[in-house]
């Protein structure tokens, strides 16, 4: 037991790209968690490299690279691969010629008309496609509007992410998956979610740093999402129980993550400790 144990620090200890969830791991609303920024400096001396994978579509990522800066961390927007981009992603592939209703905040507009996207904001004609945000600016109109477009069958329904809620520092906001579960409620359907956790956030991120699967690890505070993302790309994955996930959830789920933690200040210290023996 103790070979085995020591086996699996040495995989942590090999890491180079850490795929970092936001909200409830790193950070929670304003405020960034102990042991993040010796994290990221230990990350950078050994030659790896950090990517900040969310699926909080509310910000662009120009947005949060402002943010960042607030935490004096200097960051690019290539840094950040958020729900927002990787529906973008997916759009430009296959509807991007497709008149969109988005229920989502203007940041998140704004970055789809940036890729030249059709998006609009009321009921029209020539509509083809609904997609649904983490909206922090949702008003009973978006909605009506959706469930208007969504009674027609053939209208294709798609969604940033399946987060129920956003961790705040007062507990929780109602996230994308619960917007997603309010309309159901009302149409009966449910959309094809483009964010965590489908794996083109992770894929994409290791095509665009050029390391391996092996090199790669995950790290969240959520199994459905964060977890599950990293297991459905083949990668090792670590969850910290400072957002929504407890040690109990992980006794009960499908998405065993491959390291648990505390909090981020316990996974530097597991890296450079051992790091240092």
């Amino acid at each position: 037991m103790t070979g085995e144990k020591e086996q699996r620090k040495k995989a942590l200890r090999e890491k180079r790209l850490f795929l970092f969830d936001i909200d409830g791991t790193i950070a929670i609303d304003q405020e960034l968690l102990r042991g993040t920024r010796e994290l990221l400096s230990y990350i950078e001396e050994i030659g790896g490299k950090a990517i900040y994978i969310t699926n909080n579509s509310t910000k662009s990522r120009s947005a949060y690279v402002k943010k960042f800066v607030k935490w004096n961390i200097i960051t690019q927007e290539s840094d950040f691969i958020t729900a927002s981009y990787a529906s973008c992603l997916y759009l430009s592939e296959y509807h991007k010629k497709d008149k969109i209703y988005v229920v989502g905040t203007k940041s998140f507009i704004q970055e789809l008309r940036s890729w030249g996207f059709n998006v609009v904001e009321q009921v029209e004609e020539g509509i083809q496609l609904v997609l649904v945000g983490f909206d922090n600016e949702l008003s009973y109109k978006k909605i009506e509007g959706a469930c208007q477009l969504l009674a027609n069958p053939e209208m294709i329904y798609l969604a940033t992410n399946p987060d129920l809620c956003c961790p705040t520092a007062f507990g929780s906001v109602p996230d994308c998956g619960a917007i997603c579960e309010m309309l159901a409620c009302a149409v009966k359907r449910k959309p094809k979610f483009l964010g965590k956790p489908n794996p083109i956030i992770v894929e994409a991120s290791m095509k665009q740093t050029g390391f391996s699967k092996a090199d790669t690890i995950v790290i969240g505070d959520r199994l459905y999402t964060d977890i599950a993302v990293g297991i459905h790309a083949g990668v090792d994955t670590a969850v910290v129980f400072t957002g929504e996930a407890t040690l109990e959830d992980c006794r009960n789920t499908k998405y065993c993550p491959t390291w648990q933690f505390q909090t981020i200040n316990e996974l530097l210290h597991t890296i450079v400790d051992e790091h240092e023996n």
